[in-house]
């Protein structure tokens, strides 16, 4: 029950609840059809002055669009026990610099099948499921770091087209999962090359104030990889009905014949610890991760948030971010610690 509840707040905090604010088109003799989307606007500034190539960038205030979305959910009872499904959501951007683009990304893009006693079987275009049973707790904020849960992998690693996974019923707590992307060859000109199929898979466990996920990613240099395995556990403890923690630890081995790119890593060892804390209409959360990286710099990252539900659809929010903080020690001044955060204010409606 703690849970359950905690979810909730939390949810109706973020704004995160799309299925519950959906707006149903059709439901009528097992067949149903959603709608659901938001609309969110805001203003960003901070972040790093200069590039990882040491290149000035401007860093000052802009008005943006915070990842709006529109999207249709299907389903249809094939018998008690079968459920056939499909989700459809785009991405569009609404601020002025791209009034002329419309929808810019097809987000998600799946059809399954759903069975209470077998589980479910789906393909296509979807989160992937390392993110969706492993790193989620720590995907509560509403900026994409890096596409990431701040420094976890996140929805696109190895997923996103082209993609097939299967997941258990719920077993007493225990969830196990496996998906696979395929990176096809065909077309290419070159004769060498060849299709590739990247992996993940995994258990989580949820069962009462715990939720304890143990994952691995076969992280293939074709889905932005370095060729090496990545594993992960995280897992979040309510306290109370209010107040939940999260702690995760994520490690990807060394490929000496990996050449990252300028923005990227090879092998490293990531822990993160956060927190959420909600009362009434408020929620807030807060994260440190520590990244030590093979043959790179080490780094701390931090990232806080302050979210207000208006209404069952409208909310407001604050968040701060730095991905590579300053070590603090007796040197370390105020503006060593605030020099480079990204920030982020804005509102969201929700249908």
């Amino acid at each position: 029950m703690k849970k359950t509840l905690l979810a909730t707040a939390i949810a109706g905090a973020l704004g995160a609840s799309a299925a519950a604010q959906a707006a149903t088109v059709y439901d009528q003799d097992g067949t149903r059809l959603d709608v659901y989307g938001r609309i969110a606007m805001g203003i960003e500034g901070g972040g790093p002055e200069y590039d990882s190539n040491d290149n000035y960038q401007d860093n000052g205030a802009e008005f943006v669009d915070v990842y709006s979305r529109l999207g249709l959910r299907m389903s249809q009872e094939v018998t008690s026990d079968l459920t056939a499904f499909g989700r459809l959501e785009w991405r569009f951007d609404g601020d002025e610099n791209t009034t002329d683009g419309g929808f810019n990304e097809l987000r998600q893009s799946y059809l399954g099948l759903q069975s209470k006693q077998y589980g479910t079987f789906q393909a296509g275009n979807f989160d992937s499921f390392y993110s969706q049973f492993v790193s989620l707790p720590f995907d509560v904020y509403i900026f994409a770091f890096a596409d990431s849960d701040l420094e976890f992998a996140g929805h696109s690693k190895q997923s996103r087209g082209d993609s097939i996974g299967y997941y258990t019923p719920d077993l007493s707590g225990f969830t196990a999962f496996l998906q696979a992307k395929h990176y096809t060859a065909r077309g290419a000109a070159d004769p060498s090359a060849d299709s590739e199929v990247a992996a993940q898979g995994g258990v989580r466990y949820a069962q009462g104030p715990v939720t304890i996920g143990l994952g691995f990613v076969d992280d293939i240099e074709e889905g932005g990889g370095n060729g090496e395995m990545l594993y992960g556990l995280i897992g979040s403890y309510d306290f109370t009905d209010q107040f939940s923690v999260r702690l995760g630890y994520e490690t990807r081995d060394d490929n000496a014949n990996y050449v990252p790119s300028a923005t990227g890593e090879n092998g490293y060892d990531k822990v993160g610890l956060g927190g959420t804390f909600t009362t009434g209409p408020w929620a807030f959360t807060a994260d440190y991760y520590r990244v030590d990286r093979d043959n790179l710099d080490d780094s701390n990252a931090w990232a806080a948030g302050a979210y207000y539900k208006v209404s069952s659809n409208f909310d407001v929010f604050a968040e701060l971010a730095d991905g590579d903080a300053p070590s603090v020690d007796s040197g370390t001044t105020l503006g060593d610690l605030t020099d480079n955060v990204y920030w982020l204010t804005g509102a969201r409606y929700h249908f």
